[in-house]
């Protein structure tokens, strides 16, 4: 298994899986109708291409560690955390040999399948659980025994999609919405892209328009628990089962997978902040990602019915945004960034650097997010040099950015979305807490060097060494007002969140909270409440 082989074949998946991600989160509606598999698979997928990227392992042993590693750490959603295990499976049984036969890919897929149901709990068939056992069995055949790899890798393509065509069979929710397994679905594009790198094909161009959705697919109850909760827990002898026990008692579609060094969590819970407790109990959490299931519901039905009816609605306007952090980059494409440019405080990219972003995007048609309030000249002279009609959105932080881009539908009209998006900046109240670097008094606060430090709306507010009061106070501010979304970025530095998470439920108990984690240096709490 050599290293440029399979980062050709980890980014043909992610070409071919980025452009069914829409598709694939319209047809979402289990376990939860929160229309984001596609986006997390990709996001997951992702994080295995970087990691590859950067990797200089020099055996397939080390090879499979590294994407393992990464496919662990970077697993987001339900879906995501399975194909976490989809990839561990079939990597751990490739990693022990060099070569590659076709013996060994169908070990690989049965090592694969067997990783994934042995994650589950309760195992549902008419999952992308069905689609890797189908494709585990298809590997196993006498009939394709003499096969050669390529071929057999066709083989088991092709029973994927057959697999996949009859999950409405197995699921009654499917059927009644009248549509495939959205995980299932993803799983087969990553296969599919897999193959066609492999064979050396050209990938199939996906439909501009998918097949139209009916009432049913589009209008779906809420979950029963409002917060999908992911994180991360390190630490040394991990009891994976102890954790497990415990979060059952508090929600459901649970997953825990890994090992004693690190284990990553997702859970469906009205208790987010409890679910990071247990968490904190055994190791050092990160990777923390709180998203209102709810919110995201309203928001795909709303997506679904912009569009003609019945019809999936096409791609009309592109986003170009400016931010640091990974985890900033990546919540921003899950949310329709189609260019997303590593940019900030002290790193603030050029006009060219801009203007390269806009004409990356496959649209005539393009918005740009700043983000900040030194990046929004520089966009605008950007735009200024682009032969596309360019509307620079005025957004002076990451956080407001992010109030903007919530509102952004890429099948709107430029001009809807500049109004919506402005009026999510017009009605957003922002706050960040960063660290003093010198003494100095600032809007009337006197500020010590290496004290904490709170800002809303760009006004310095609180300073104190205990930084939960800072924050406390800098929330307090920004909720003021009636708002009624809360949302945290967590960047370097970021305190452990189980504690405030449990006492902002406790002071602003009508106040939704997400959390996600955006990676942004200098300040280790971004906030924006709308």
């Amino acid at each position: 298994m050599e290293l440029e082989v399979v980062r050709h074949l980890a980014r043909s998946a992610l070409q071919n899986l980025e452009s069914h991600r829409r598709r694939i989160d319209d047809l979402n509606v289990y376990p939860v109708p929160d229309g984001d598999t596609g986006t997390n698979l990709v996001l997951t997928l992702r994080s295995i291409v970087e990691a590859l990227d950067s990797s200089t392992a020099a055996d397939s042993e080390a090879v499979a560690k590294d994407v393992t590693r990464a496919a662990l750490m970077g697993a987001r959603g339900n879906s995501g955390v399975i194909f976490s295990q989809v990839v561990r499976g079939f990597v751990e049984v490739l990693g022990q040999h060099e070569g590659v036969s076709s013996s060994l890919l169908s070990r690989a897929f049965r090592g694969a399948s067997d990783t994934a149901y042995r994650a589950v709990k309760r195992p549902v068939e008419g999952t992308m659980l069905t689609v890797i056992r189908e494709m585990a069995e298809e590997s196993e055949r006498k009939e394709n025994r003499r096969l050669r790899p390529n071929e057999l890798l066709l083989a088991v393509l092709a029973r994927g999609e057959d697999a996949l065509a009859r999950t409405p069979d197995l699921l009654d929710i499917l059927r009644d919405a009248g549509v495939v397994d959205a995980g299932g679905a993803g799983l087969v594009e990553i296969a599919r892209g897999m193959v066609y790198g492999a064979t050396g094909d050209d990938l199939p161009e996906a439909p501009v328009e998918a097949e139209s959705l009916g009432f049913d697919a589009i209008h779906q109850e809420l979950s029963q628990y409002r917060y999908c909760t992911v994180f991360v827990v390190e630490g040394d002898g991990l009891d994976k089962d102890a954790l497990e026990s415990r979060l059952e008692l508090i929600g459901d579609s649970l997953l825990v997978v890994g090992d004693p060094t690190a284990l990553k969590v997702h859970v469906h819970t009205d208790e987010p902040g409890h679910a990071l407790a247990l968490g904190t109990a055994l190791g050092v959490v990160e990777g923390v990602e709180i998203a209102n299931m709810h919110v995201q519901t309203a928001q795909r039905e709303e997506r679904l019915l912009e569009g003609s009816p019945g019809a999936l609605a096409t791609l009309e306007t592109g986003l170009v945004a400016v931010c640091p952090g990974r985890g900033n980059r990546r919540l921003f494409e899950s949310l329709g960034a189609a260019r997303v440019i590593e940019g900030g405080a002290s790193m603030n990219p050029s006009a060219a650097d801009i203007l390269a972003a806009i004409e990356a995007v496959p649209t005539p048609e393009v918005l740009v997010l700043p983000n900040n309030s030194n990046v929004i000249l520089t966009a605008e002279q950007a735009a200024a040099l682009s032969e596309k009609s360019v509307r620079v959105i005025p957004s002076k932080s990451v956080q407001a950015g992010f109030a903007a881009i919530t509102r952004f539908m890429s099948s709107a009209s430029p001009q809807d979305n500049e109004r919506a998006m402005l009026e999510g900046l017009a009605g957003a109240v922002t706050g960040e807490i960063t660290v003093a670097s010198r003494d100095v008094e600032l809007d009337g606060v006197a500020i010590s060097k290496g004290a904490y430090l709170g800002l809303v709306d760009d006004v310095a507010v609180v300073s104190d060494a205990d930084l939960e009061a800072v924050v406390l106070e800098v929330i307090d501010r920004v909720l003021a007002g009636r708002k009624e979304i809360l949302t945290i970025l967590t960047g370097e530095g970021a305190p452990p969140l189980d504690g405030l998470v449990g006492a902002l439920e406790q002071r602003h108990p009508d106040v939704e909270v997400e959390v996600h984690e955006g990676g942004q240096p200098h300040y280790p709490l971004l906030v924006v409440a709308e």
